[in-house]
């Protein structure tokens, strides 16, 4: 090869990074759902309360962390809370910091213990009924130890939908992740990847704790039957809201941020 040419070769192979940085899209940025001092862009759902009623303080901001506080509750009677962000999303990653701590009320049920969760693809509050327990939904089961039973955390537990799990519909209601269970009081990193294609991927501290997809509101369901009549009969779940779940323990947010994916 003539050493002009070896040397225009050598030159251009020198810019291939510079053209290909150029030309490949940057991917989004994170955008922060929480600015660490209140709860502005979010919207609380209460069971037995309407649409933006939070009387007792569940949903409250501590020390840079939104918490679900049961301090102005002395026994738990059904409130089931969902903070919800005011805006549905598609596609995206999720990624936030939570921890369950201190004791949990009397009155809840042995599965309440340590539970948490956060539900996503869900319904807009205003459509719950006014005793609705959960929104319609799928929900990443945030769970910790001690417990009535030992469960890993970064479940799926599925109020009023469908999702295929293993390459076949799966009805349970809850489906376990892996992973050992983890201790009440630790701050645990917690990530949900929607990609627009439906499959779904939870991971906790890194690493996959669960993969489904194709989720659906499921017929069969008396919540989600109005759901689907508002749609027109479409089953096909590809979009929705975030909340943030109380169900009688103890648990604070942090570090809660998004990433729009296509």
């Amino acid at each position: 090869m003539p050493s002009d040419f070896a040397g225009r070769a050598a030159k251009t192979l020198l810019l291939l990074p510079a053209f290909a940085l150029l030309g490949a899209a940057p991917a989004p940025r994170w955008q922060s759902l929480f600015d660490g001092k209140t709860l502005a862009g979010w919207t609380p759902k209460i069971a037995g309360r309407s649409v933006g009623e939070d009387p007792r303080g569940m949903f409250i901001v501590h020390n840079g962390a939104i918490r679900v506080s049961h301090a102005n509750y002395p026994r738990f009677e059904g409130e089931f809370g969902h903070l919800f962000l005011k805006s549905p999303v598609a596609a995206y990653r999720l990624r936030y910091e939570y921890r369950l701590f201190g004791d949990f009320l009397p009155g809840v049920e042995p599965w309440q213990q340590s539970n948490s969760g956060v539900m996503f693809h869900a319904q807009a509050p205003a459509t719950m009924t006014r005793d609705q327990k959960f929104p319609v939904s799928l929900e990443m089961q945030l769970l910790a130890v001690p417990r009535a039973t030992r469960e890993p955390s970064g479940n799926l537990c599925t109020p009023g939908t469908i999702v295929t799990f293993d390459g076949k519909r799966d009805p349970r209601h809850c489906i376990l992740a892996t992973g050992e269970p983890l201790p009440a009081g630790r701050w645990t990193t917690a990530e949900l990847e929607v990609l627009p294609d439906g499959r779904i991927t939870h991971r906790i501290d890194g690493k996959v704790v669960l993969r489904y997809a194709n989720p659906e509101l499921d017929p069969d369901d008396a919540d989600a039957k109005p759901v689907i009549a508002a749609a027109g009969g479409r089953l096909k779940l590809d979009r929705g809201y975030i909340a943030l779940q109380g169900e009688g323990h103890p648990v604070e947010f942090r570090k809660i941020e998004l990433q729009p994916i296509g």
